[in-house]
C-alpha cells in the first residue's frame, strides 16, 4: 500500500446535526503515544530528537547514528519476518485485509470471519450498508486483534470515497470508534487515516477537536501541509520519492520548479519546509517523511519526526558501520532552532480556507492525490468484491 475541493465544516454540521451524536470514549484528553506506523504493521525504533543529541562511542552503525534524530519506522507488512524489527505500532488498510483473506493460514483470518458472520450485518435489507458493515467490523475486529499485540498506536484508513465529503469521514470515524469502543479498545491507542483533501482537513479540525487523532495522508503541497498543521492533524504523512518521480517525468508545477532551481530534492524540500512552518508556528502536529528511496533520503531529513525506511534500506543502515572519525557526519538537518530562522512569504503564512488551497495546489499535488484516493478505492472495491464472494464465510 502506500502504506490515495469544497464542503466546508461551518456549515452547521455539529455532533447534534442530523442523527449523529457525539461517541464516548474513555479518557479523551489522555496525551497519545509517539509510536505511530503508516503501515499494515510496522515496527518503531524510538531516538531522541533533542538538537543536543550527540553520539557516543558505542554507536557502531549508521542506523544508530540515524535513529539518534528522527524515529525509524520500518515499511512492512504483516507478513514480514519481525525478529530483526519487532513490531510496536500497526495500521489497518484494505490492503491488509485483502492480505489476510489471500493467506487463510494468517493469525488474524478469525477477525474478519466473525465479522461477516456478523448479525447485526446479516440482519440489514440493503446490501450496500450490509457490505459496508462487513467492511467496517472487519476492519475494526483486525485492529483491536492488532492493539492487543503491539503497545503502540493503531491507524485505521478511512475509505478514500468520503475524500471530499466531511460530514461523510466524520460519521465514518464516529462509526468505526463505536465498534472500537464496544470492544475497549481505548481512544488513545487509535488514529484514523484521511486523504488531505480540503474536506480531509476540515474533518481532521473537528475530529481533532473531540480529542480523536488523525493521520493526514498524500501530502504533496506547502499548501496541504500548512492546512493540516492548522487543523491540528497529529500526523501528516509527506511521500518524498513520489515528488522526485512526478519531476522526472512532468514540468509545470511552480514549488517544485523553484525547489529544483535551488538545486534541492523536491521531496525532501517539502518535508524541510513543512517541518520549519509546523516548528516556527508552533503546531502540534508530527511530520512523517515516506516513500524513502535510498539512504542519502534519510541523510537529508533527519530531525523529521518519522522516516518511513524500506526494509532493504534499513538493513543497508544495520550492517554498516560508522568508524569513530566519521560519527559526526551525520547531522541533524531539521531542529526547532532551524524552523525558527526559516523565512517564510506573507502568502505562507495566511490561515488557508478552501479557495487559497485549491488555488496554490499545483499539478504535482492534484495528480498525485487523486492517484493515491483512486489506489485506495481500487483497494476498497476489491475488499467488497472478495466479500461478497465468500460470505457467509465457512466454519463460523
Amino acid at each position: 500500500m502506500s502504506i490515495t475541493l469544497i464542503s466546508p465544516l461551518s456549515v452547521g454540521f455539529s455532533s447534534s446535526a442530523g442523527q449523529e451524536r457525539k461517541p464516548k470514549f474513555a479518557n479523551p484528553s489522555a496525551k497519545p503515544r509517539r509510536l505511530f506506523s503508516s503501515k499494515p504493521f510496522s515496527s518503531l525504533i524510538r531516538a531522541s530528537t533533542e538538537s543536543s543529541a550527540s553520539l557516543d562511542a558505542g554507536l557502531t552503525t549508521e542506523l544508530d547514528a540515524v535513529a539518534c534524530y528522527s524515529e525509524i519506522v520500518p515499511d512492512t507488512v504483516v507478513f514480514d519476518d519481525f525478529e530483526k524489527f519487532p513490531p510496536t505500532a500497526a495500521t489497518v488498510s484494505s490492503s491488509l485485509l485483502l492480505g489476510i483473506c489471500s493467506l487463510p493460514d494468517t493469525k488474524f483470518k478469525s477477525a474478519v470471519d466473525t465479522a461477516l458472520a456478523d448479525p447485526e450485518c446479516y440482519g440489514l435489507e440493503d446490501k450496500d450498508a450490509q457490505m459496508s458493515c462487513f467492511f467496517n467490523k472487519a476492519l475494526v475486529n483486525v485492529g483491536a486483534d492488532l492493539a492487543h499485540f503491539v503497545p503502540g498506536r493503531v491507524s485505521t484508513e478511512v475509505d478514500a470515497r468520503l475524500a471530499y465529503d466531511t460530514r461523510g469521514i466524520v460519521r465514518k470515524v464516529h462509526n468505526l470508534l463505536n465498534l472500537y469502543n464496544r470492544i475497549e479498545i481505548p481512544l488513545e491507542r487509535l488514529l484514523f487515516k484521511i486523504p488531505a483533501t480540503w474536506q480531509g482537513i476540515e474533518a481532521s479540525k473537528f475530529l481533532e477537536a473531540e480529542g480523536i487523532q488523525t493521520h493526514l495522508t498524500f501530502v504533496y503541497s506547502f499548501c496541504q501541509a500548512a492546512a493540516a498543521a492548522q487543523a491540528g492533524a497529529s500526523v501528516i504523512q509527506i511521500f518524498v520519492g513520489r515528488l522526485r518521480d512526478w519531476a522526472r517525468n512532468h514540468s509545470g508545477d511552480s514549488e517544485i520548479e523553484a525547489a529544483l532551481r535551488r538545486a534541492e530534492d523536491p521531496g525532501t524540500a517539502l518535508v524541510t519546509k513543512a517541518y520549519n512552518y509546523i516548528h516556527k508556528y508552533g503546531h502540534k502536529s508530527k511530520l512523517m517523511a515516506a516513500a524513502i528511496r535510498n539512504k542519502q533520503d534519510v541523510y537529508s531529513i533527519l530531525g523529521v519526526d518519522y522516516i518511513v525506511t524500506p526494509l532493504k534500506i534499513l538493513q543497508s543502515l544495520k550492517e554498516s558501520v560508522t568508524p569513530p572519525d566519521e560519527k559526526y557526519s551525520f547531522i541533524r538537518r531539521l531542529s526547532p532552532q532551524s524552523a525558527a530562522a526559516y523565512n517564510f512569504t506573507k502568502e505562507e503564512v495566511v490561515t488557508w480556507d478552501q479557495y487559497s488551497l485549491a488555488s496554490a495546489m499545483g499539478p504535482a499535488a492534484v495528480e498525485l492525490l487523486t492517484a493515491g484516493m483512486e489506489g485506495y478505492i481500487d483497494q476498497t472495491k476489491r475488499v467488497e468484491e472478495l466479500f461478497s464472494k465468500i460470505w457467509p464465510p465457512p466454519n463460523v
